[in-house]
């Protein structure tokens, strides 16, 4: 399936890391660190702009490595982009851990999926 990428972030495309890989990295695009502290949420940017065939969705999901170590996850997930949406992709992260969590930019901040639906 072909998707439209416009990158604005300086960083590669995302890419499947492996061959049975079913979700590609997303990166922070961010000019400063973001702290996150215990309970609190933010928009983090990834610089990327997609166009989804119809009949497909991107979703966004959380990093498992986050989620076990930092205890940060990826808010309303799986986020659901719709084929016909042209804006940036963003990603809502939120610390459920107890020490603040510090995004770096090009920290891998979620995994993409594009599905039929």
């Amino acid at each position: 399936m072909k998707v439209k990428v416009v990158n604005k972030s300086g960083f590669p495309v995302p890419f499947y890391a492996t061959e049975l890989s079913a979700g590609m990295d997303l990166k922070a695009n961010i000019t400063e660190p973001v702290t996150l502290g215990p309970l609190e949420r933010a928009m983090v940017p990834t610089g990327l702009f997609i166009a989804l065939p119809d009949g497909t969705e991107a979703q966004v999901r959380p990093r498992s490595g986050l989620a076990l170590k930092n205890g940060v996850t990826v808010l309303n997930t799986p986020g659901t982009i719709d084929a016909g949406y042209r804006g940036e992709v963003g990603v809502i992260l939120a610390n459920f851990g107890s020490e603040p969590f510090r995004v770096e930019k090009g920290s891998k901040i979620a995994r993409i999926v594009v599905a039929p639906c």
